[in-house]
C-alpha cells in the first residue's frame, strides 16, 4: 500500500540537510550557550549566527529575533506582553485565527478586562478591511490588531502591506501569526509595517519544538518567561542549540530554493484542483483555496458532495488507502466541534458535507496526487 502524506500544513518532514546539521550539533556541540568556556562559546556563536541569518532574510535586526519553542508560545508571548506592558486596551482579531491567538485573546479578556473585537469576514473568509477601519476609528483606546497572513485551514491570503498601512494610519500595533507563511513567502519588515511576527520551524521542514518571534525594536515588550538572561534577556531558559541550528538550516534552505519549489508546488496544486473537478462532480473548494493568486500555493480545502453516512467513513477510508490529510488544524484533533473556520463561512447544509484539507510539499509527486484523486473518485461512486 502506498503511503502518501498530504498534511504538510500540520507539520512537514525534515529536510535531509536539517537532519545532518542537527545530528552534528547533538554529537559535537553540547556546551551550555550561557557558559563562558570554549564549549559554551561555540554554542552561543552558533545561536547568534542563526539569529543573524534569520534577521538578514527578513530585513530585520538580529536583536529583533527571539527564539521560542514554536508559534504558539510566540503568539502567547506577544499578545500577553502587549496588554501587560504596552497598555493595549483593545485587541482586534478575527474568528478564523489559529486557536493560539483566539484562546489567548479570550484569556486576556477575562484576566485584564480588555475590549475584544472580531473583524467581520467577507463571504470568502477574509477580514473585511472597511469593517476593520471602522473598528480602528471607533475610539482612542490603544489597539493591537492580530490577523494571520495565511489562514491555516482554507489558505486565504491577507494583504499585509495594506493591513500594515491601515494600522499605521490609526497608530495601532500589528501582530501576524505568520506560521503558515514564513518559509513559503518572502518578508521584508522594513517594507511591510508589522510590529510582531511568529514562526515555527516544523512548518518549513525544520524540527518541532522551536520557532521564533520577530519583535520590532523599541516596542517596550518585557519578558514573559523569567529566570535567566538568555535570548538577550527576553526569554529565560537554556537554548536548545540543536533545534535552533536545525531551524536555521531549514530556514536558509527554504529561501534558497523558494522560487523553484514554489513553482513545483503550485503545479501540484493546480493539478490536484483540476483533477478533483473532473473526478468528483459537485466538488467545492472552501474559501479562496482554489484561487492561485489569493490563497497560498501550499494547500487546498475541499468540500465533497457526500451524504452523512458516507462522510463518516471518508477519513477512515483514506487512511486505509494510505492517504494522510486532515479535517482542519491538527491542533483540533480529537475534538468533535469541527472546524471553527468553516463554521464562520459556511451555512448549515454545507457544513454537513465533509471538508478536507490537503496540503503539499516538495516531497509530493503528481503520481501521488493522481492516486488520491482516483481514490476520491471511486469513493464518490460507491
Amino acid at each position: 500500500m502506498q503511503q502518501i502524506y498530504l498534511d504538510n500544513a500540520a507539520t512537514t518532514p525534515l529536510r535531509e540537510e536539517v537532519i545532518e546539521r542537527m545530528h552534528e550539533a547533538l554529537g559535537t556541540c553540547y556546551g551550555n550557550p550561557s557558559s563562558t568556556h570554549a564549549f559554551g562559546r561555540t554554542a552561543k556563536t552558533g545561536i547568534e549566527q542563526a539569529r543573524k541569518t534569520i534577521a538578514r532574510e527578513l530585513n530585520a535586526q538580529p536583536g529583533e529575533i527571539i527564539f521560542t519553542s514554536g508559534g504558539t508560545e510566540a503568539d502567547n508571548m506577544i499578545l500577553r506582553c502587549a496588554v501587560r506592558d504596552l497598555g493595549v486596551e483593545t485587541l482586534i482579531t478575527s474568528r478564523v485565527e489559529h486557536h493560539a491567538v483566539l484562546h489567548t485573546a479570550e484569556c486576556l479578556l477575562r484576566e485584564y478586562g480588555i475590549r475584544l473585537e472580531y473583524v467581520p469576514l467577507t463571504a470568502e473568509g477574509n477580514p473585511d478591511m472597511e469593517a476593520l477601519e471602522a473598528l480602528l476609528s471607533a475610539d482612542t483606546s490603544k489597539k493591537l490588531v492580530s490577523l494571520m497572513h495565511v489562514n491555516n485551514e482554507i489558505g486565504n491570503l491577507v494583504d499585509m502591506d495594506a493591513l500594515g498601512a491601515l494600522c499605521r494610519r490609526h497608530e495601532a500595533l500589528l501582530h501576524s501569526d505568520s506560521v503558515q507563511s514564513i518559509g513559503h513567502f518572502r518578508w521584508d519588515v522594513q517594507r511591510t509595517p508589522v510590529d510582531f511576527l511568529t514562526a515555527a520551524a516544523h512548518k518549513f521542514h525544520g524540527p518541532k519544538g522551536v520557532g521564533f518571534a520577530y519583535v520590532r525594536k523599541n516596542t517596550g515588550l518585557k519578558p514573559l518567561i523569567v529566570g535567566g538572561a538568555q535570548e538577550r534577556g527576553f526569554r529565560a531558559g537554556t537554548e536548545a542549540y540543536h533545534n535552533i541550528v536545525g531551524l536555521e538550516t531549514a530556514f536558509t534552505t527554504a529561501y534558497e530554493h523558494l522560487e523553484e519549489e514554489r513553482r513545483y508546488i503550485e503545479g501540484l496544486k493546480r493539478h490536484f484542483v483540476e483533477g478533483l473537478k473532473k473526478a468528483v462532480p459537485g466538488v467545492v473548494f472552501n474559501g479562496l483555496s482554489a484561487d492561485m493568486e489569493r490563497s497560498t500555493y501550499t494547500l487546498v480545502n475541499v468540500r465533497l458532495p457526500f451524504d452523512a453516512s458516507k462522510s463518516q467513513m471518508l477519513l477512515f477510508h483514506l487512511d486505509l488507502k494510505g492517504i494522510a490529510c486532515s479535517r482542519g488544524s491538527a491542533c483540533q484533533s480529537g475534538s468533535d466541534a469541527g472546524s471553527h473556520v468553516l463554521a464562520e463561512i459556511l451555512d448549515g447544509e454545507a457544513l454537513k458535507q465533509p471538508s478536507l484539507r490537503f496540503s503539499f510539499s516538495k516531497y509530493n509527486t503528481l503520481e501521488e496526487l493522481d492516486y488520491v484523486i482516483g481514490v476520491l473518485g471511486e469513493f464518490s461512486k460507491s
